[in-house]
């Protein structure tokens, strides 16, 4: 299974976005999304579930957290995770979720590591371009016996 990943919109729907996601059962979005219209465009390509950054407006009611059960792995999407020094309740929580895949944003750097038995997932930053950061997006190529990340420019 493909699984569009994405994070740190920020309002902007980059046009490269539906031909590299074209063909994903699923996209993941982490946050900081910007106006519901950005969920609307990604909903265009395949289903999304997606969660509130700390720069969303509280008005439109995007999840803190969300997990999803994707190709028999449950994926955990929160914004603010540092997966070496997580907070008590976030790491209780993803152990009652038996998440196997932590999905997050807010830093705008690409990161994939495994730490104590699960990978933690960054797509980096696909909003528009500030101070010369490079643009991610990524699709996580889940198979029976492993999860595989690529990133792709922006």
């Amino acid at each position: 299974m493909r699984i569009g990943v994405i994070s740190d919109t920020h309002n902007y729907f980059d046009p490269k976005i539906p031909r590299i996601f074209c063909g994903v059962a699923h996209i993941l979005h982490a946050g900081d999304v910007g106006l519901p219209k950005i969920i609307f465009e990604l909903e265009q390509i395949a289903p999304v579930t997606a969660v509130e950054g700390n720069t969303d407006d509280p008005a439109f009611r995007y999840s803190v957290t969300e997990v999803v059960e994707l190709d028999a792995r449950r994926f955990l999407l929160h914004h603010i995770v540092y997966p070496t020094a997580l907070p008590d309740d976030l790491s209780a929580r993803i152990a009652r979720e038996r998440a196997g895949v932590v999905v997050f944003g807010h830093t705008h750097k690409p990161f994939c590591e495994t730490v104590e038995g699960r990978l933690f997932f960054n797509p980096g930053y696909a909003g528009k371009s500030r101070f010369g950061m490079k643009r991610t997006v990524a699709i996580l190529h889940s198979e029976q016996a492993s999860i595989r990340a690529e990133y792709f420019e922006l």
